[in-house]
């Protein structure tokens, strides 16, 4: 069984991906993050980073004590080698879908969330920051768009994995980062395909049953927005 520490950000959304496709037995453990519940002491223990998602794993493969894990990438690949799903056997391709998930953790993500914050969440409008974001989600949206038209159906070939699973979460947005689809058309389609799955529908069917209003108010921005070094010392 695993225990999931989740809520409804596109983090916690690759995890629900992953594990309503696989089939995998697991408990949601919810963390209102605007509550600011992610500072729980029992929480930090399995995520020091006070983020979600995390999990643990109360049957690991060594069938070892319980293992947990933090940090959506890092839990996206666990889950596909405890499992053997969801991630290409051979060399080559297995490393092709390290690529796109490190390229999603490193780019995709952290500037589609700057562009969230920027447009969406800064207490005034600040052109620069905007223009710089927005432009950048273009530029990543671009290079995924070029990946795909090869006429490949997933990121890593003909097979879905874990790697669309890292990214389509933050194509999820696309209005609110100010980009159209109809700009990256090999992209639009490969992001219908993903929507279309019955394991991706189950899987938002589960974050609007747990949070339906996915709204921002000031006291959460306060939360999620003015944490420094004092935030972890406590």
């Amino acid at each position: 069984m695993i225990d999931l520490y989740y809520w409804t950000t596109p983090n916690g959304h690759k995890i629900t991906l992953f594990l309503e496709e696989a089939g995998l037995p697991y408990t949601i453990k919810t963390i209102h993050i605007g509550r600011g519940e992610q500072f729980a002491p029992d929480f930090l223990k399995i995520a020091p980073n006070n983020r979600i998602p995390a999990i643990v794993d109360s049957a690991p493969a060594d069938g070892g004590k319980a293992i947990s894990i933090f940090e959506s990438g890092a839990i996206l690949l666990y889950l596909a080698d405890k499992t053997g799903l969801l991630i290409p056997p051979d060399l080559r391709g297995r490393n092709e879908c390290l690529q796109w998930l490190f390229w999603q953790m490193g780019g995709l993500g952290p500037m589609a969330g700057q562009n969230h914050h920027f447009v969406g969440y800064a207490p005034e409008p600040i052109p620069y920051a905007i223009e710089r974001y927005v432009k950048e989600t273009s530029r990543l949206y671009g290079v995924l768009n070029k990946h795909l038209s090869d006429g490949r159906d997933f990121i890593c070939g003909a097979a879905y994995s874990i790697a669309d699973m890292a990214c389509y979460p933050w194509i999820v947005p696309h209005e609110r980062q100010r980009q159209n689809l109809d700009d990256f058309p090999s992209l639009q389609l490969w992001f219908k395909r993903i929507e279309a799955r019955p394991a991706t529908q189950r899987a938002y069917a589960l974050a609007q049953s747990i949070n339906t209003l996915p709204t921002v108010d000031e006291e959460a921005k306060k939360v999620l927005f003015g944490q420094d070094a004092s935030s972890v010392k406590k």
